[in-house]
């Protein structure tokens, strides 16, 4: 099986390669208008979380996976913080801040279970 970071990682590159196609698949769920600057700037999220979730999967165990599992929390954790704020009073802004949250804890999650897992195993 492989390790529940590569796992994590490739849901992030698949998911992030979906929003780049089509940005209301981020833009709706959060409540924002579908205009041309926020398509734009909803796809440099999608390419930034496509390389982090590519880097998830790709990074070896040790340093180099730790470094993107840690850059990935700290976007989830930026994304909860900046979209929080932008939606508040929204109805969203509860359901964006937990997803946003709750996706960079189960990255971090799946990266303490792969190191304590390796670690039993030695």
């Amino acid at each position: 099986m492989p390790a529940l970071t590569t796992l994590t990682g490739a849901a992030t590159a698949a998911y992030s390669v979906a929003v780049l196609v089509k940005p209301d698949l981020l833009l709706k769920p959060c409540g924002l208008a579908s205009t041309h600057d926020s398509r734009a700037l909803t796809r440099l999220v999608g390419a930034r979380d496509t390389a982090m979730g590519l880097a998830m999967v790709l990074a070896p165990a040790g340093a180099a996976r730790r470094a993107a599992v840690g850059a990935r929390v700290a976007s989830d954790l930026g994304d909860a913080a900046v979209l929080g704020t932008a939606l508040k009073g929204r109805p969203t802004q509860g359901k964006v801040l937990g997803v946003a949250a709750a996706w960079g804890a189960l990255c971090l999650a799946a990266l303490r279970y792969d190191e304590r897992s390796a670690a039993t195993r030695r």
